[in-house]
């Protein structure tokens, strides 16, 4: 596999995680009652939006491939 391919799949995977973490956090928000299940959701929402933006941060700044 190619490194650009690797990249777009690395970075497609953070686009991903980016997504769910929107669905949790709405879900957390204004879905759930129960506190300890808003704040397990919250905390993986949170967890996943910064991976994500640390995944998309080195991906852009790795630069093009050749």
């Amino acid at each position: 596999m190619s490194p650009s391919l690797m990249k777009m799949w690395i970075s497609l995977a953070g686009m991903g995680f980016m997504f769910i973490s929107i669905i949790l956090i709405y879900l957390s928000r204004f879905k759930f009652s129960n506190k300890a299940l808003k704040a397990i959701t919250a905390s993986i929402a949170y967890f996943l939006m910064i991976l994500s933006g640390i995944i998309i941060f080195f991906v852009v700044l790795s630069g093009p491939t050749s």
